[in-house]
């Protein structure tokens, strides 16, 4: 007959093991499509930045060029609330508010993607976690 410990600590030990590869795989597929939504986003960057976003600055820092030739409203338009364009390319941008655009915000990928890229063009460098919060939160207000 086994040790009860024995038996005891075996148990917990795989189930350890077994939630241990769940999590695994369920944080392996955290980046692909639909995966998220704006409010979580919102959060996310809004705890990275340890206060909540702005409305009010996002709407300035939206609107305003920081130092280059373009801001963000150069391609998504003032509100951006309607298609746009790239500002040198010409290429069709989808709306950019969540009200207008359901699939905007909603996969963790292209949301740092077109973040960092979009940050590098308008400031020439990374947007803070807190500027990407007070963007979300404005374009978040945004309704039809």
């Amino acid at each position: 007959m086994a040790h009860p410990t024995h038996a005891t600590t075996r148990r917990p030990r795989a189930a350890l093991v077994t939630l241990a590869a769940l999590a695994g795989i369920v944080s392996g597929t955290v980046a692909h499509a639909a995966d998220t939504t704006p409010a979580q986003q919102l959060e996310r960057f809004a705890s990275q930045a340890g206060q909540p976003g702005s409305a009010e600055r996002g709407r300035v820092f939206f609107t305003s060029r920081h130092g280059g030739e373009w801001s963000c409203a150069s391609c998504h338009g003032n509100p951006p609330t309607a298609g746009g364009k790239h500002a040198s390319t010409g290429k069709p941008i989808d709306p950019l508010a969540p009200a207008f655009n359901p699939k905007a915000f909603t996969d963790t990928a292209r949301v740092d993607k077109w973040f960092r890229r979009n940050c590098n063009d308008v400031l020439k460098r990374e947007c803070t976690a807190a500027e990407k919060a007070d963007v979300l939160v404005w374009l978040a207000s945004l309704r039809p």
